[in-house]
């Protein structure tokens, strides 16, 4: 198909950037206008999206939502491995640590990209993504997180319990995420610049087939997207067909009516 179409006289394998082709069937490709304009005719193409770049959203704790600890037990929440699309995480922060944690469930099939990097059996995978090869010069070449918000949202999801937390040394308590024996998978798609939709989509397509239950996306636009040039949309789609329950943020902007900008998959 990509050779079909290309008139810039590069070839097939300098166009081509990822080949989404574990869990859903599309690439991405360094194209001209007319180039995409002739794919999009083509049979069997749903849609050509152009890359952009998405935004950061946050979260809030499971305390405050009044989700409390201990509502699978120990070996069942083991068996439950999250995926993050986010900016990565810090590996060596103590809501990883893996101290009684057994080996991965034998269903995990994904990998540590391990350059200034560590995994363990509670932080069992890790990937990076930067199609564009756009790194500012705080960005680390590697799953490792220089904005914190990946650490952010996997210890808030399932990070293990860690008494004697505060701040400042004020409001001591219990740190925990909401699922404290739950596995880690990170995917890094967000990094100083953004998140790029290529990327986006080529980590859904790598969580997908490493074998992740829940993949939390806490990413996206100001304003929500039609479904087709939506990466949230199409990557939660292939998710949900692949029995994955997809967790996106309903985004940062409001309080007006109609500020949600991830519909999918609820809508």
């Amino acid at each position: 198909m990509l050779r079909s179409v290309l008139e810039s006289g590069s070839s097939a394998e300098e166009s081509l950037v990822y080949s989404y082709d574990r869990s859903f069937n599309g690439f991405a490709a360094k194209l001209t206008k007319q180039e995409a304009a002739s794919i999009s005719e083509m049979e069997g193409v749903v849609s050509v999206i152009p890359n952009r770049m998405l935004k950061l959203h946050t979260t809030r704790s499971w305390d405050f939502m009044g989700f409390s600890n201990g509502k699978l037990g120990a070996s069942q929440e083991g068996e439950v491995i999250i995926g993050f699309l986010d900016t990565g995480v810090w590996p060596e922060h103590p809501s990883f640590n893996d101290t009684g944690f057994v080996p991965p469930p034998a269903k995990w099939k994904g990998e540590c990209q391990t350059k200034n990097f560590t995994c363990n059996n509670k932080l069992i995978g890790a990937r990076y993504y930067n199609s564009d090869n756009d790194y500012d010069d705080a960005d680390i070449h590697s799953p490792r997180d220089t904005e914190g918000h990946g650490t952010h949202t996997a210890s808030t999801a399932a990070g293990v319990e860690l008494p004697g937390t505060s701040f400042l040394g004020l409001a001591e308590g219990v740190a925990r995420g909401g699922v404290p024996n739950a596995r880690i998978a990170v995917y890094k798609v967000c990094w100083d610049s953004g998140c790029g939709l290529a990327d986006i989509l080529k980590a859904f397509d790598d969580a997908i087939g490493d074998g992740v239950d829940v993949i939390s996306v806490s990413l996206g636009s100001d304003w929500p997207s039609d479904y087709f040039d939506d990466p949230i949309a199409i990557g939660s789609f292939h998710a949900m067909k692949n029995g994955i329950l997809t967790s996106n943020s309903a985004g940062n902007s409001g309080p007006e009516p109609v500020t949600v900008s991830n519909f999918a998959p609820g809508r």
